[in-house]
């Protein structure tokens, strides 16, 4: 429930902020987690879920989106890189965690210190991590990484012919240990009649061929892993031993081809919005008709007008390509937003909502009471994803998790 009127501000200060509702959190968590391991699958164990908290946890704060998810149950996380990996641990998380974009030389030694596994996407990033396993006088055998294949999206990770190289390298190196397998699918919510469409397929093959290979050469896998968001929700065979949610887990099934998939993904896994932008009105002024609003004057009133200033904008996470094209929830009405996204203010037209004040909440995106302003839906108005909005969110608004 949000306080309209001034006095509902929750803390001192610039008045503008991020719920992020733990609840829905959980929620996601629980719906994935079951969602993954249906009640007549008959496995020795029950597929695991690695939790994607790069990105500072999608904008919605990494360490602190980690530590509940951790309590919800999450068996591994996911970040981006070695720092991402030391900010989660400090937080106290001590489940796993994945640097899923590997590692730069040099950071070998901090990789080991936070128990954080690498990784590898080069055959010969091994001897180095051999290396740091050696000088930190580490047992054989506990040094923890995870083999990345690229299986045709051509980004990061060996090639599925480079597996011989990779066994090679692994016998040189007795102080590592291979945790798990993993590819990342680049095209999964695609099932359009399109050469795209086949990647999936394609991708699983080499992926399943890699994953043979390993084995004739007496390598055990470990945790085979795949699936990403749309995966999740719309490909079973992609499952294996674990998924990586990423924008599922904040609320926001991703985009599909053709369309009317996202709808029936919808009702196979019910997410909730987990955070809501938030601001005030700082200002509201009555102009003419003809009276142009913003830099450039971009916005022109056809009708006498009542501008309401809000204390947030593109510094704070507000997508300038909104200007003149998006919306914002006022009072419970949807209201435009006018003219140009400044920097630290934006500007709508709330002529329409009876008795606006000063001091009133405009929510950017996420829920006002039984009203929803779905991030994905003003993603789609600008021809951009889910994530670019969730991920924009900068480090001076303040976010404030609800229990």
């Amino acid at each position: 429930m949000i306080t309209h009127r001034k006095n509902g501000n929750p803390f001192d200060g610039r008045p503008v902020w991020a719920e992020v509702s733990l609840v829905a959190l959980t929620h996601n968590f629980k719906a994935i987690r079951g969602l993954v391991n249906p009640p007549h699958e008959h496995r020795k164990h029950p597929r695991k879920v690695l939790s994607i908290v790069k990105g500072n946890g999608y904008g919605h704060g990494g360490p602190q989106v980690a530590k509940a998810l951790e309590q919800a149950g999450s068996d591994w996380f996911g970040v981006t890189c070695t720092a991402e990996g030391i900010e989660v641990r400090k937080a106290g998380v001590r489940k796993p965690i994945l640097v899923l974009t590997s590692f730069w030389p040099g950071e070998e030694g901090l990789l080991l210190r936070h128990r954080l596994s690498p990784a590898v996407i080069r055959c010969e990033q091994l001897a180095a991590l051999e290396r740091a396993a050696v000088r930190r006088s580490l047992r054989k055998g506990s040094a923890g990484f995870h083999l990345k294949i690229d299986t045709g999206m051509n980004r990061l990770g060996i090639s599925p012919t480079d597996v011989d190289c990779f066994a090679r390298q692994l016998e040189k190196s007795p102080h590592l240990r291979l945790e798990g397998v993993f590819t990342h699918l680049a095209s999964s919510e695609v099932f359009a009649n399109s050469p795209v469409a086949q990647q999936t397929r394609e991708q699983e093959e080499r992926f399943y061929g890699a994953l043979e290979r390993l084995r004739s050469l007496g390598i055990a896998p470990g945790i085979v892993h795949m699936a990403n968001s749309a995966a999740i929700a719309s490909r079973p065979e992609t499952w294996g031993d674990m998924v990586r949610p990423g924008v599922i887990l904040y609320g926001y099934h991703p985009g599909y081809e053709p369309m009317e998939l996202r709808t029936e993904a919808e009702k196979k896994l019910p997410l909730r919005p987990v955070m809501s932008l938030r601001s005030r009105i700082i200002s509201l002024r009555n102009i003419a008709a003809g009276g142009g609003v913003g830099y450039n004057a971009k916005f022109v009133a056809e009708r006498p007008s009542k501008i309401a200033v809000l204390a947030a904008g593109y510094g704070d996470g507000i997508h300038r390509s909104l200007g003149n094209r998006g919306s914002v929830l006022v009072r419970g009405k949807l209201v435009p937003i006018v003219g140009i996204v400044s920097m630290d203010v934006t500007m709508v037209d709330v002529t329409d909502v009876a008795d606006v004040e000063i001091g009133d909440i405009a929510t950017i995106y996420g829920t006002d009471g039984k009203n929803v302003l779905p991030a994905n839906a003003v993603a789609r108005s600008i021809g951009t994803v889910t994530s670019d909005l969730l991920c924009a969110v900068t480090q001076r608004v303040r976010r404030v998790y609800l229990p």
